[in-house]
């Protein structure tokens, strides 16, 4: 069931854009069966950097998300299609 807003209640803030990324992030290295560390090091960042970026605390650089989406064998572009497809943002929000 969905919660009922009421008319007069301000709208839910919508999810920071850092958010939607970093559980995309989470989500293809726990579909990989990977570890936080091996991801960490290939992108060659440190594991409480990635843990952060995919928690939603960090807004890594572009720079940072090329690595660690390369890490994941992803490219930037595929990250950012899979984190603004609808079902991804009904899934975030």
């Amino acid at each position: 069931r969905f919660p009922v807003q009421q008319p007069d209640a301000p709208p839910a803030p919508e999810r920071l854009w850092r958010e939607i990324v970093g559980e995309e992030l989470h989500r293809e290295r726990a579909a990989r069966g990977e570890r936080l560390k091996d991801v960490a090091e290939r992108a060659g960042v440190s594991v409480q950097y990635l843990s952060e970026v995919e928690r939603g605390l960090k807004d890594p650089s572009s720079e940072m998300l090329q690595a660690i989406a390369g890490a994941l064998d992803l490219s930037v572009r595929r990250l950012a299609v899979r984190a603004g497809r609808p079902d991804a943002l009904a899934l975030a929000a």
